[in-house]
């Protein structure tokens, strides 16, 4: 282990959080909001000493090798979590730091779920620092640096990170430079999010509410600045919305083939028709079951219907209605939906498109063995051959996500509460979705949980965000001994 490689580059991860606080600081100075200022201050000058204490290490070697890709990932989020909620406890606008580090580790996950029970009440600065911490961990913290500066020395350095912090059974670059792939990633990341903002602004929402409705979509996370989430905004606006929930959950790489021209590759691509036919027949499904409750008013059924359905795919977690009243089929579906999740390669969670393609083809294929015992039968994705890393990938994964669902299932029952609630904030939290069902449906909030149950949903959606298995890298002891070489 390189630990003072990891002690560099977490250096220099702080700096720049310190720079993305600056605009949430003059903002609470803007409005006279001196506490919550103040909590930003202490907070930017804490990690600016925190930075500087690595100047007194010298670096013997620069490599870093996939175990140190991994627990640099894993030990960012955590501490950005951690020093990210200082603004919230500091200011006293949340006076419980679990509190607080509930509601950061939600935001940078892009989760959503809020143990707010007054988010209008929250100063301003507060609610954009909250919404800006969806779009930076959108497409992840790392990946922004690697996109900005050049943040490690050699190119294999920067895949480790990559593929560690990047969602997805297989990470690969969309050129040969990481360097440059990190760029073309957030190029079309701020693009899509700047013409949302444009949209919002044309259907008369608000400055400040348009930039943080586009941060909470374009990162998928699903903060909202008002107590009913995007219901009490207009029906364009809530269609624009739904457009974009469903845009930032196609794998990024269909844009970056869009823009190359590569028209053949994208209608290839069978996660896309995946994704995008799961979102379409539940939509129609959830929309018929709820059209005899809505009796003339279909148009709003069907609003409705495909908002939350994008929203849940893709694992925003806006709402437009209190979805939790809706038939049994319509709840159950969206439970569906939660454990599904969006595409590799977004800004969604999930157990994601491609993963569950790939076990559906690895059904069918053992079944077809069981029938011709003799047969190679080699599984393809978009008419290429499936490697086995991403076979096992998904396999572990699948393992893995269910003992982590049993077991924290299990801790926050202590509490008490309903299987009903228990199971939907276990898959709300580990999904990065936010709203579940019952207590932690979209009317309610993660407030009633004790610390405890807190702490478990918040390295749920740490997992969740990191995809499991960089977070047990970090947790065997074998991985930190130091390297000889």
């Amino acid at each position: 282990m390189n630990y003072r490689m990891i002690a560099k580059l977490l250096a220099q991860v702080l700096r720049f959080v310190a720079v993305f606080m600056l605009p949430a600081l003059a903002i609470s100075l803007f409005q006279k909001e001196y506490a919550a200022a103040m909590g930003f201050g202490i907070t930017i000058l804490i990690m600016v000493a925190l930075s500087l204490l690595t100047k007194l290490f010298r670096l013997k070697r620069q490599t870093m090798y996939a175990r140190d890709g991994y627990v640099l990932v894993s030990l960012t989020w955590f501490l950005i979590s951690m020093l990210g909620a200082l603004p919230f406890w500091i200011s006293g606008a949340v006076p419980n730091y679990v509190d607080c580090f509930f509601e950061v580790v939600s935001g940078f996950t892009t989760t959503g779920a809020s143990i707010l029970t007054d988010v209008e009440a929250l100063p301003m600065g507060l609610l954009y620092w909250r919404s800006f911490t969806h779009w930076l961990g959108g497409m992840g913290v790392l990946v922004f640096l690697l996109a900005i500066a050049r943040f490690t020395e050699g190119a294999g350095d920067s895949m480790h990170i990559m593929r560690a912090e990047s969602p997805g059974p297989q990470v690969s670059k969309l050129v040969p430079h990481t360097f440059r792939s990190a760029q073309i990633l957030y190029l079309i990341y701020i693009g899509l999010t700047v013409i949302q903002v444009v949209l919002l602004l044309a259907g008369n929402m608000p400055l400040f509410d348009a930039v943080t409705t586009a941060f909470g979509t374009a990162g998928t996370g699903g903060f909202g600045i008002k107590a009913d989430s995007i219901g009490g905004y207009s029906p364009y606006i809530q269609w624009v919305v739904t457009i974009f929930m469903a845009l930032f959950g196609v794998n990024f790489g269909v844009y970056y083939l869009l823009l190359l021209r590569s028209f053949r590759k994208v209608l290839r691509n069978e996660e896309l028709w995946f994704y995008l036919g799961i979102m379409f027949s539940f939509g129609l499904i959830i929309f018929f079951n709820l059209l005899p409750s809505m009796p003339g008013q279909a148009g709003d059924a069907i609003r409705h219907s495909f908002f939350q359905v994008s929203s849940i795919m893709t694992t925003t977690g806006f709402a437009t209605v209190d979805f939790n009243q809706w038939p049994q089929l319509s709840r159950t579906l969206l439970v569906v939906l939660m454990i599904i999740g969006a595409s590799a390669g977004s800004t969604g969670g999930g157990f994601k498109c491609s993963r569950v393609l790939i076990l559906f083809k690895c059904l069918h294929r053992e079944v077809y063995r069981m029938l011709h015992p003799n047969t190679v039968k080699q599984i393809h994705m978009d008419g290429e051959p499936v490697p086995r890393e991403a076979i096992r990938n998904a396999y572990a994964f699948m393992c893995a996500y269910c003992l982590i669902a049993i077991v924290s299932t299990v801790l926050i029952s202590l509490d008490g509460f309903s299987l009903e609630t228990n199971l939907t904030a276990m898959l709300a939290t580990l999904n990065n979705i936010g709203p579940g069902l019952d207590l932690v449906g979209p009317a309610g909030n993660y407030s009633m949980f004790s610390n405890f149950s807190k702490i478990v949903l918040s390295v749920n959606m740490l997992l969740g965000r990191l995809e499991i298995f960089p977070i047990i890298i970090m947790c065997m002891p074998t991985v930190w001994k130091r390297s000889r070489v």
